[in-house]
């Protein structure tokens, strides 16, 4: 079985070229693609455990095929990015990243390869929430109250403009909670807005 593996933003731009560099890589390889495997609005630090990944990691064997658009798709921590890689080239199954332009196997180099990506991908995160951090004090500094004022009222909302999509994707069968995590929207926050649709 050859499997395309994406964790997308909410956003569908990002989703149609995750889903065009993977099928453009499958094509190269002479590779038909028999199953999708979307994660929509999941965090790459969340356990595989929680996402539609890792029901496919339980579920594949030796011979089957990876294919994501980088690496940190399939999870942004070291020890998680490593561990997976491990079970999955354990088993026998062959990870093609597109971006990176890697065949990962069970061969030592191919080892060593997905601990240096694990590697840059945690690092990445780590400068990414200290630069974060850092600007925060910064303002805290300077006196900048941080947050909505106290007391104030929000004029726009997360889901204002979407409800006939959330509609519509009701309609297509999607649940609730599927919607509230593709939005990134608590599951109040969506009712309500069905509740004003209706």
């Amino acid at each position: 079985m050859v499997y395309a593996y994406l964790r997308v933003s909410t956003d569908a731009q990002d989703t149609n070229n995750q889903r065009i560099g993977i099928e453009t890589k499958a094509q190269m390889l002479g590779l038909d693609i028999n199953k999708y495997i979307i994660d929509i609005g999941v965090s790459g630090a969340t356990d595989p455990d929680n996402r539609k990944f890792g029901r496919l990691l339980k579920t594949v064997k030796a011979g089957d095929v990876i294919i994501v658009s980088e690496l940190s798709r399939l999870g942004r921590r070291l020890f998680m990015l490593f561990r997976i890689l491990e079970t999955l080239l354990n088993k026998g199954v062959i990870v093609y990243s597109v971006k990176d332009g890697y065949a990962l196997d069970n061969t030592i180099q191919a080892k060593i390869l997905a601990f240096v990506f694990g590697m840059a991908a945690e690092i990445e995160r780590d400068m990414i929430s200290q630069r974060t951090k850092e600007a925060l004090a910064v303002r805290r500094a300077k006196g900048i109250k941080l947050g909505r004022p106290r007391g104030s009222v929000n004029k726009q909302y997360k889901l204002d403009g979407k409800r006939e999509q959330v509609m519509d994707m009701l309609a297509r069968g999607s649940t609730k909670n599927q919607i509230a995590r593709y939005f990134h929207v608590s599951l109040p926050t969506l009712c309500r807005c069905i509740a004003n649709h209706k």
